[in-house]
């Protein structure tokens, strides 16, 4: 039966026009996985907490050479690499999520190129950015590029994969059914990098550069940023695979983690847990660490295992219902690869390197009085003594950019909030002040302003009346 729904799959797919050769051979490959059912499950007893050996403490790093002209040549084998396919609509946006206004008029892409000329400048490397788009942002991306063309760093964009979603009930591509327009693709998913920069010819380019390390992050994670101790480790200890950890908190429980299994390091994500065990994945006691989703990859080891079609990460089955049919898009995840790579490792970084913009109370605490900026890089206040951010939770009537920043005349300070909550009708005024817990509701129909200058603490808000 699977055999059957596979030719039948592969003659719809040779007759796709809108997509190369290469895009519809792993689209087929990664069908065929799907239907052997070839998932392998983990055996839960088989699951060993990684030694220090694997997972790095940042601290046990030896410090990289202060030295320039040696800073210079380790840069110099070095390229960023930015996730930027996703698009902004969970926070009200059209195009790409990069381009939303971060801090002082910047967007996350401008903040990244920032950071990189500082480099380039400060120590005359030359680290090339390059930007990873789907279907979806890639002609946004261009135009958005064009006004970096005096900077002095060469910017790269390349496409990921584009691949058909699957009508569930027959199992045919939708755009064989007709659906020609962007609705019946999708990009599959962040591991398809490796042979989309293989595919695109960026991977041989950076080669022939001398290029040896890619660094590869989210466009939303204002954290990851470059580092040269990590850099230097890499490069030192000759790991062809890093990604970078970080302590879990309540906030964390889903994220995928790394574990010790069969000898070999390996990403451990919630859907290929047990049920019987997922309150055990939960728990921070047991799994500490999770996948921030900055990885460090050496490019030859790359090349190498595209070639030989190594690279065959879990597969993660994405139902969804477009238009009233029920589609299914296969995807997979970069941080899966780890297992592949000679000598991967894990380094447990600090929450620093973790500050992902997802949600506007994420924007909240980045446009905020918590931060500052300094060349591109946003630095964490030093008045703040708890290590940990405050949670923020606001209600659906500031989910989307242009709403919330409309509720706000001006960010309020928050270095010593522990947690604000916010629903309902709530307008802000400049100037305020939040500390402690503050919760702040408006009853449904009333319309509720913080005035200017207000000083907030540990309050329980509810109308006017308690101001």
């Amino acid at each position: 039966m699977a055999d059957e729904k596979l030719a039948k799959l592969r003659e719809a797919v040779a007759g796709l026009t809108q997509i190369s050769d290469n895009e519809k051979s792993g689209f087929i490959s990664l069908v065929a996985r799907y239907l052997s059912g070839e998932e392998e499950h983990v055996e839960w007893a088989k699951i060993h907490t990684p030694t220090d050996e694997v997972v790095v403490p940042y601290d046990a790093l030896e410090a990289p050479p202060e030295d320039l002209e040696e800073t210079k040549k380790l840069l110099n084998k070095l390229a960023v690499l930015k996730l930027n396919g996703g698009l902004g609509t969970t926070m009200g946006c059209t195009g790409p999520k990069s381009v939303i206004e971060v801090r002082n008029g910047f967007t996350f892409l401008d903040l990244i190129v920032i950071q990189i000329e500082s480099l380039n400048k400060k120590y005359g490397s030359n680290v090339p950015l390059l930007l990873m788009n789907s279907f979806n942002t890639h002609e946004d991306t261009l135009k958005i590029v064009e006004k970096y063309t005096n900077s002095n760093i060469e910017i790269h964009t390349f496409n990921q994969s584009q691949y058909p979603r699957v009508v569930a009930d027959e199992f045919l591509p939708w755009p064989s059914k007709g659906k020609t327009c962007k609705d019946g693709w999708y990009p599959p998913g962040h591991g398809d990098i490796f042979p989309s920069l293989m595919n695109s010819g960026k991977l041989d380019l950076l080669l022939s550069q001398g290029k040896e390390y890619v660094f590869i992050a989210n466009s939303d994670n204002l954290g990851a940023i470059v580092d040269m101790k990590i850099l230097n480790h890499l490069i030192h200890k000759q790991n062809e695979y890093c990604m970078e950890v970080t302590p879990k908190t309540l906030a964390d429980v889903k994220g995928g983690t790394l574990i010790s299994y069969e000898g070999k390091v390996q990403l451990l994500e919630i859907a290929q847990v047990p049920d019987a065990h997922v309150n055990e994945f939960k728990s921070i006691e047991k799994f500490k660490i999770f996948n921030t989703n900055n990885l460090w990859v050496n490019l030859k080891a790359i090349k190498r295992l595209v070639e030989a079609d190594a690279l065959k990460m879990e597969i993660i089955p994405n139902p969804k219902e477009v238009d009233g049919v029920k589609v299914l898009q296969l995807e997979t995840a970069a941080g899966a690869a780890i297992r592949f790579f000679e000598h991967a490792i894990g380094i447990n970084v600090p929450r620093s390197r973790f500050l992902p913009v997802k949600a506007t109370s994420d924007l909240q605490l980045v446009q905020s009085d918590l931060y500052t900026l300094v060349d591109g890089f946003v630095t964490r206040n030093t008045a703040r003594t708890n290590p940990s951010n405050p949670s923020i939770e606001l209600g659906p009537e500031f989910k989307k950019v242009g709403c919330f920043l409309g509720r706000f005349k001006s960010i309020p300070s928050i270095v010593e909030l522990d947690s604000l909550k916010v629903s309902g009708d709530v307008w802000f005024g400049s100037s305020i002040t939040l500390k402690g817990k503050v919760t702040i509701t408006a009853k449904p129909g009333v319309k509720l302003e913080i005035p200017d200058g207000a000083v907030l603490e540990n309050k329980d808000i509810n109308g006017p009346e308690d101001l």
